[in-house]
């Protein structure tokens, strides 16, 4: 039935055609306005001494400062602004099989950073302090579901990290469920397959950030039965079926994880919370919290009112990135096996020091012009040729906590004279063993998990 959702592009609830244009109807009929305020004007929200911002409540999360301490790279000692949110939120999609198919619920949810409203998200999309109802307000549409969810009903739960470089240490849980009953649609949901939420990816903020993350732990071929029709799969999808079945590999997943082991040990990373308004490069406005030379991300504070929500007015702080970023996965066939050139890269919000990532993973602003000191292949990407590129879209960063950020999210296939030698941070995995990190806690960054949710395995 997950098969038959993949490969299912038409569905008698909505077309293609009909989802894009009840985004657009969403878009007019609901009242959004975002406005930036100083900091001293955000309700409920107060400034600590040191500058940090925190909820008068003590819950939703905060912004505090980190001096970072790591003998990996450059440079190896700064402080900056973070999101501190210790609490485990929810990212869950209802499912239910109809007429052989199964079908995810899916919001039109608007978010206060969205850089273009109202975007595709999980059925359930709640922090704690949202779905305890700390702000009053009603409690998150279909949050029983996930709460009572026997085991037998749940297809995949996981707790997965969020952007490394922004939130210190921060999970949620990802979680797709299964129901048998009748599931009332409210005005702001869709049944969608599988097949068209991955076709809305291949559009430039179309499905967020939460969606994403949930459906990158679908390993596809885990759900291939001997009675599927696989006819309408293309050959790409074929093959990255193959790469995710094979034990075929150029290294072996034990020699992987005593590499990832190695660099995880060889690497310090010390983490302490330090005043914000002792950090040395930034500086502190009414507002705003900004680096002098105005590069990465800047802290604003916003006035919110969006009709449809839980609480239809509140105030809040955002990132908002000086940048646009890219993020770019590079793959090649070694003995006919799609292979996927990852990185271990360290964010000073890790869990544990280093996280699989892509394999370019920057912000584009301040590129240096000498190719030397550029990201790792990095030119090899800016410079590839448009039959080179399989996926390639703007998507949007969580709506939630970030104010308009996207990057460029990229799949790139190498020619066959891409060097197999790769720099000691990068190796090369096929899907299978991607999914076996996958499959744990923490070790697949966020950036990794939106990639690898994008491929197709239908033709788009």
């Amino acid at each position: 039935m997950i098969i038959r959702s993949l490969l299912t592009n038409k569905n008698p609830f909505n077309s293609i055609e009909e989802i894009r244009q009840w985004i657009r109807q969403r878009n007019r009929e609901v009242d959004v306005r975002i406005e930036k305020i100083p900091f001293a004007n955000m309700t409920m929200w107060h400034l600590d001494e040191d500058g940090s911002i925190h909820h008068d409540s003590g819950r939703f999360f905060s912004i505090v400062g980190i001096d970072i301490k790591t003998d990996y790279g450059e440079p190896q000692n700064w402080r900056q602004p973070i999101i501190l949110q210790p609490e485990v939120g929810y990212l869950g999609i209802l499912t239910k099989e109809i007429d052989g198919v199964l079908y995810f619920l899916m919001q039109a949810k608007i978010e206060p950073g969205n850089v273009n409203c109202v975007q595709i998200s999980p059925t359930l999309q709640a922090t704690k302090s949202n779905y305890l109802r700390i702000h009053t307000g009603k409690s998150p549409n279909y949050l029983e579901y996930f709460v009572n969810a026997k085991p037998e009903n749940i297809i995949l739960d996981q707790l997965q990290s969020e952007q490394g470089a922004r939130f210190l240490r921060k999970r949620n849980r990802n979680i797709i469920i299964k129901v048998d009953e009748e599931v009332p649609v409210l005005e702001d949901f869709r049944w969608m397959t599988l097949g068209q939420i991955k076709q809305l990816m291949y559009e430039d903020n179309m499905v967020n950030m939460d969606t994403r993350t949930v459906l990158s732990g679908l390993k596809i071929s885990d759900f291939i039965t001997p009675l599927d029709d696989l006819h309408d799969m293309s050959q790409f999808g074929r093959d990255m079926i193959l790469s995710s079945i094979t034990n075929h590999c150029f290294t072996s997943t034990r020699n992987h994880l005593s590499w990832l082991t190695g660099l995880k040990s060889q690497y310090d990373l010390m983490v302490a919370q330090c005043p914000i308004l002792d950090m040395p490069g930034w500086r502190m406005t009414k507002n705003e919290i900004v680096r002098d030379d105005e590069r990465f991300f800047k802290i604003i504070g916003v006035n919110v009112t969006i009709s449809n929500r839980e609480v239809s007015s509140w105030c809040q702080p955002l990132v908002q990135p000086m940048q646009q970023g890219l993020c770019v996965f590079i793959i090649r066939k070694i003995n006919g096996v799609y292979h996927f050139l990852v990185q271990a890269k360290l964010e000073c919000g890790n869990f544990d020091v280093m996280e699989l990532a892509p394999t370019v993973q920057c912000l584009t602003g301040n590129i240096p012009d000498n190719p030397n000191l550029q990201p790792d292949f990095y030119q090899y990407v800016v410079n590839a040729r448009q039959e080179q590129v399989v996926f390639d879209t703007l998507q949007s960063e969580e709506g939630g906590r970030f104010y308009k950020e996207q990057n460029r999210n990229m799949i790139i296939e190498a020619d066959d004279d891409f060097p197999l030698e790769v720099p000691k941070r990068y190796t090369w995995m096929t899907l299978r063993q991607i999914y076996e990190f996958l499959h744990f806690n923490n070790y697949l960054n966020i950036q990794a998990r939106s990639l690898i949710s994008a491929i197709s395995y239908k033709t788009i």
